[in-house]
């Protein structure tokens, strides 16, 4: 397997290794989302944080919101939705393949990076989707792995991937491309990149890309997290007077802010 970067953790080798020799089939899931495997490959893959192949063919105009809808009822309980998109001329195997790839390796960069807690595998289960085309598990690492090099290339910050992204007083070059600008009108200091994603109906590893480029040159950046309040200090309740160190101690804390 080739030698992956420092810094590209991956969800551990051992367990995909394991699930690959034995041809499993069944969901890894993990925070970040969920590989559907099939006889030790990669058949589909969702992530809270991309767009689903749903949205994407749908507000790309691909696909009606009607028909999707049909495909999920007519073919949803036999897993077999895929299957009856390119056998009713709704939509060419070919171009379904190539969209259905975008989707998997998308959610599969959250589901394999950095952060997604533990894996769990649940045996057996299908997804209604249905089979496209699988994907070798190797396959799959090594997209990871190099989306994240070309990430940590553009700007190393993490934070801008899943945090809400707010825009800096910088002013805007007048010369920033079109697709930075359609993603700049939707940061409001609420949305996150996977937010945006899906309001444009675009692949989440782009929108990923054209954050990174913005914060690389400063315009936008994510937004800071507020502290959590701490509790009060309490004294203790069993004293049978002040505990006059601790009140002076509290005393003098607060002079000082």
């Amino acid at each position: 397997m080739p030698q992956r970067s420092p810094g590209t953790a991956l969800l551990g080798s051992p367990m995909l290794d394991r699930l690959v020799a034995e041809h499993a089939t069944g969901s890894l899931m993990r925070e970040r989302g969920t590989l559907y495997l099939a006889d030790g490959q990669v058949i589909h893959a969702e992530s809270p944080h991309t767009p689903g192949l749903d949205v994407l063919l749908t507000t790309g105009g691909a696909l009606s919101p009607e028909e999707w809808s049909e495909a999920l009822t007519q073919a949803g309980p036999q897993q077999r939705v895929a299957r009856f998109l390119v056998d009713s001329g709704r939509f060419p195997e070919g171009a379904l393949e190539l969209c259905h790839l975008g989707a998997l390796y998308d959610a599969a960069f959250f589901v394999l990076g950095q952060g997604g807690g533990p894996a769990r595998f649940r045996r057996g289960v299908a997804h209604w989707l249905g089979a496209v085309r699988p994907v070798p598990v190797d396959a799959v690492q090594r997209e990871t792995a190099r989306r994240r090099e070309l990430l940590t290339a553009i700007w190393p910050e993490e934070g801008t991937d899943t945090q809400p992204l707010v825009r800096t007083r910088l002013p805007l070059d007048t010369c920033l491309p079109r697709r930075q600008r359609a993603v700049l009108q939707h940061v409001d200091g609420t949305r996150t990149a996977a937010d945006i994603s899906h309001v444009l109906g675009r692949p989440a590893f782009h929108t990923l890309v054209d954050v990174r480029r913005l914060a690389a040159v400063g315009i936008v950046t994510a937004a800071r997290r507020r502290p959590r309040p701490t509790a009060p200090a309490r004294l203790p309740e069993t004293s049978t007077g002040p505990d006059v160190a601790l009140l002076r101690r509290i005393k003098n804390a607060l002079e000082a802010l």
